[in-house]
C-alpha cells in the first residue's frame, strides 16, 4: 500500500500541491538550522519539499520507497549535488547515528511505522536536532462556493465516504504522536492557509493521485471522476478553488 503512488510518479509530480515558503521558513527558524545544515528526509516522493530546502543550500539525504518516485526526484534535484536520494523502506535504511541537524517528512509520515520511525529519526539526529513533520490538509475556506458539499452525492454513490471539511483552526491535531514517543520534547504547531485553483481536468487528475480513489474498482473510479468533471463544468463554471492548511509539527530530540 505504501507504494501505491509509484505507478504514476510523473502525474503525482505534476499535479500534487507543494508547500508555502512560509512553512519552510518556519521549519528553518524553529530548528535553528545552520547554513548547509544536514537534513534527513523521510519518504521524499518526487522531491517537491526537498527542492525548497535544497534551494536554500542545505545538504539532504532523502529516502523514498518507490523507485519511480525516486527517479523523478533525482531528475528534479539534478542541479543540487548535495542531495542524495536513496531507494528503500525508511524503516530499513542504514543511517549514521547523530549525523543530521534536522529530519523532515512532507505529507508522508502516516505511511511510516510510527514508533520505529520516530526512534530511528531520534537516533540519527545530532544532540538538540529537530524533527519537522508537515501535511497539506484540505480545509473549508471562504473560496468554496458549495462544490465540496455538492460533490458528496457522487462519493456516496461510489461508496467512498468523504469527511465534512473543517475550518483551519479545527484541523485534527497530529502532535500526540510526537509528544507520546518519549524521544522528543515540546511540540510546536504552525498552520498556514493557502489556496489553489483547478479547472475540471486538473482537479480530476489531482483526485487520481489520492490513495482512496486509486483503490476504487476501475469502473467505479472512472464514473466518479467523470461525474466530478461534469459537475465542475456544468454548475461551477469549469473551475473551483481548493483551500489548504499546511500544518507543521516541530520538536527537538531529547
Amino acid at each position: 500500500m505504501k507504494s501505491i503512488f509509484d505507478d504514476d510518479a510523473e502525474l503525482y509530480d505534476a499535479i500534487r500541491p507543494g508547500y508555502p515558503d512560509a512553512l519552510v521558513d518556519d521549519v528553518i527558524a524553529l530548528s535553528a538550522l545552520p547554513p548547509r545544515g544536514r537534513i534527513l528526509e523521510v519518504a521524499c516522493g518526487t522531491g517537491q519539499a526537498t527542492s525548497a530546502f535544497a534551494r536554500r543550500g542545505h545538504r539532504i539525504t532523502a529516502v523514498e520507497l518507490g523507485a519511480n518516485m525516486a527517479a523523478v526526484a533525482r531528475r528534479r534535484l539534478a542541479a543540487y549535488p548535495d542531495v542524495e536520494i536513496r531507494v528503500g523502506a525508511f524503516e530499513e535504511a542504514e543511517l549514521s547515528p547523530a549525523s543530521f541537524d534536522l529530519a523532515i517528512s512532507a505529507t508522508a509520515f502516516h505511511w511510516i511505522e510510527s514508533a520505529r520511525g520516530l526512534a530511528k529519526i531520534a537516533d540519527a539526529l545530532v544532540p538538540g536536532g529537530s524533527i519537522a513533520l508537515f501535511w497539506n490538509e484540505h480545509v473549508r475556506g471562504d473560496a468554496d462556493v458549495g462544490f465540496f458539499d455538492a460533490v458528496q452525492e457522487l462519493y456516496e454513490h461510489a461508496g467512498l465516504r468523504r469527511w465534512p471539511l473543517k475550518p483551519i483552526d479545527e484541523v485534527a491535531d497530529r502532535s500526540a504522536e510526537l509528544a507520546n514517543s518519549g524521544r522528543f520534547g515540546e511540540v510546536a504547531v504552525r498552520r498556514h492557509a493557502w489556496e489553489e485553483s483547478y479547472d475540471a481536468d486538473r482537479y480530476v487528475q489531482l483526485l487520481s493521485t489520492y490513495s482512496d480513489h486509486r483503490r476504487l474498482p476501475l469502473r467505479t473510479r472512472a464514473e466518479l471522476l467523470d461525474g466530478i468533471r461534469k459537475l465542475i463544468d456544468s454548475r461551477f463554471g469549469g473551475r473551483i478553488v481548493k483551500s489548504y492548511a499546511a500544518v507543521l509539527y516541530h520538536a527537538r530530540v531529547l
